[in-house]
Formats: C-alpha cells, structure tokens, sequence
C-alpha cells in the first residue's frame, strides 16, 4: 500500500501556502484530507479548503487551526503556514462528521479522530459520547488552539462542538500517548471539596498537603510554583499509570484550599506532578519504543497532536521533539497542530503529545 502523501509550506499569502502545498501533493483525486494552519490564516480558512479541493481533486477535508502546527520534522509558529496529508483510502474506509453532518446508520465506527473547540462548555462530555460510537472505544486528536477566532473544517469550515472523521476497522492505526509532566511521590484522596476548589486531602489541608508533596524549595514561592506544578488525576483501571494532568488556577493561603483545572468529587484520588523537560523526553522515547515495536516496518502516515506547552517551550529548541520521533522511526508523512488538549480514548488530557500511525 502506498505511502501517503504530505506537504507544507509557509510564508506569503495563503493562496501562495496552497498552491505549494497542493503542487507537491499532486492530484490523488479521492481519499480524505488532513489541513492544518496557523492562527494567521483562520480569516481565509474556506477558501483554503477550496482551493485545495479544486487543485488536487480531493473532496474530503478535516483539520482545524493550532497556534502552531507540525509537518514531517518541521514546527511553525508566528507565521502563516499551513500542512495538509492525503490518505489515500477508499470511500467506505472513512466518514466525516461534524455537528451538522452526522455519523450515518452503519457507516464504519472502529476508530476516529476528532477536533474539538475549547470553548464549547461540555466538551469533554462530548468526547466521552462521541468514544461510545467508535466500536474500539479509541479516538485520538485536539482542541483547536488559536489566539483569534477557532475554526475546524469538516467538508466545511464550522465553530463550536466537535468534528473528524471515523474509520473502518480495515484501516490500520497504532497509537500511544506520552506525558509531559513527571509524578512527584504520593497519592491523596479528596475528602473536603466544592467543585473544582479542594479544601481537604487525606483529612488534612490542602494546601498544607501540596507544600508538602512539592518540598520546601518549590513551597516558598507558590506564585513561581503553580506555574510548573500541577494535579495529576489517574485514569481508574490504566494499566500504564495514566494521569488527567490539571493546571493549578487558585491557592488560598487564608482557607488551605486549592483549585484546579476541573471538577473533583470526594473521595477522589489525585497526586501532584512536575512540568519537567527531562522527564517528557524519556517518556517520549518509551512511548515511540512501544509504537516501533508494535507497527509493521511500513508505515502510511502519521497524525501528531501535542500540547501548546510542549514543542520548543519544553525541548529547548523548535524541532527537537519532532527530531526524538524521527530519530525513533524514521521520515514519516506526518502532520498535526500544537493543542489546547489532547484527546486521547475517551479523555482529555493536557501537557501531552498523541502520536497515530496508519499502516
């Protein structure tokens, strides 16, 4: 089976971005079509999808915009630039599906991949429901992030919910998920909260608990502290010790309490975990040790979603989380967008980097 075929481009208007990047994917004439562009470029995102439609004879497009995106070892940011994959399957491989289109009765539900606004309220309620429809109970994908207007494009360009497509279980995809925070020793359970505020843990003040848990050091500054420290939830019956990682967003020194990112209940467990860039590089590398072993030697394409706060904030330089998963298997044709969240199954983690492979 044939490789998929990828392009990108940068710099100059967007028809400039399309002509290039259609030129270089030639006219496959059907399968379906990944886009992703930066924030710069959102005002014109439909006519991007027509164009390149028209160019290379390719009906279906889902993508959506990301403040940074990603194309075959390379990252762009602060600049219009655009990358687009065409994965050359057959019609009844995949069905796109957005809030206005919907998954038609027996249409091929094994697998999908999804991009979601970060605005709308409930999203991850809808990415639980959306993981009910898909027979393997696997998506992969994100939240669009941009600093103007969030767009996707399902066929066509649409704000708000959550849109992709989903693909017959004759499509063959691996896929792994790689944390960017490491886990600080203990484990504590919620026993006082209101919400996303937590006053208690383990009967104890919160607050007291996490000055604890992130040592005296890191405790003398909790205003530096909060922006590196954050509240892992673990994933009940992960065989990996996976973890929801939530930003801290409030301490009350006067009350003990601490909020979070997102709603707790008592009797919940979480820990406390560290944005640390050493950390992310080797779970990186463990992540693509397992995808290399898994995936037969020949692989299509690949889709790589990571979060906004990984790329060069976290590596240390633009490209080099990309050089760890070419240096692991090698030139892919791949493409993805830096996120507002990742999805990964049924959830919504942050901090992380989803990487999908077809073969």
């Amino acid at each position: 089976m044939s490789p998929f075929r990828v392009a990108h481009a940068s710099g100059g208007s967007w028809r400039e971005c399309v002509t290039q990047c259609a030129a270089r994917l030639g006219r496959p004439g059907g399968g379906l079509g990944f886009v992703y562009f930066t924030d710069t470029l959102v005002p014109y995102a439909a006519p991007i999808v027509e164009l390149l439609r028209e160019k290379t004879g390719v009906s279906d497009w889902i993508g959506t915009v990301g403040i940074g995106i990603i194309a075959s070892g390379t990252e762009y940011l602060d600049e219009p630039a655009l990358a687009a994959m065409v994965a050359e399957l057959s019609a009844d491989q995949y069905q796109v599906f957005s809030g206005r289109a919907r998954l038609a009765g027996g249409a091929p539900a094994h697998f999908g991949v999804i991009h979601a606004d970060p605005r709308t309220p409930d999203v991850a309620e809808l990415i639980a429901d959306m993981s009910s429809k898909v027979a393997s109970g696997f998506l992969v994908g994100g939240l669009s992030s941009s600093r103007a207007h969030a767009v996707q494009v399902a066929n066509e360009v649409i704000s708000g919910g959550l849109s992709g497509a989903v693909f017959a279980a004759s499509v063959g995809v691996s896929t792994r998920l790689t944390q960017g925070c490491a886990p600080l020793p203990g484990r504590y359970r919620v026993t006082g909260c209101d919400a996303n505020v937590i006053r208690t843990l383990d009967g104890r003040p919160a607050l007291e608990v996490m000055k604890e848990a992130i040592g005296e050091v890191l405790a003398r500054d909790l205003r530096r502290a909060a922006q590196f420290i954050h509240v892992g939830l673990p994933v009940a019956g992960s065989d990996r010790g996976d973890y929801l990682v939530r930003n801290l967003v409030g301490i009350d020194s006067n009350y003990g309490a601490i909020a979070i990112g997102d709603m707790v209940e008592p009797g919940a467990e979480l820990i406390f975990c560290k944005r640390d860039a050493e950390s992310a590089r080797r779970d990186l590398r463990r992540m693509l040790g397992e995808l290399r072993e898994e995936a037969p030697a020949r692989v299509r394409g690949a889709l790589y979603f990571s979060c906004v706060g990984r790329g060069e904030h976290m590596f240390g330089s633009r490209g080099a989380e990309l050089g760890l998963v070419k240096e692991a298997l090698g030139e892919l044709a791949l493409v993805g967008f830096f996120c507002n969240g990742e999805i990964s199954h049924d959830r919504l983690y942050g901090y992380t980097g989803v990487l999908t492979l077809f073969h």
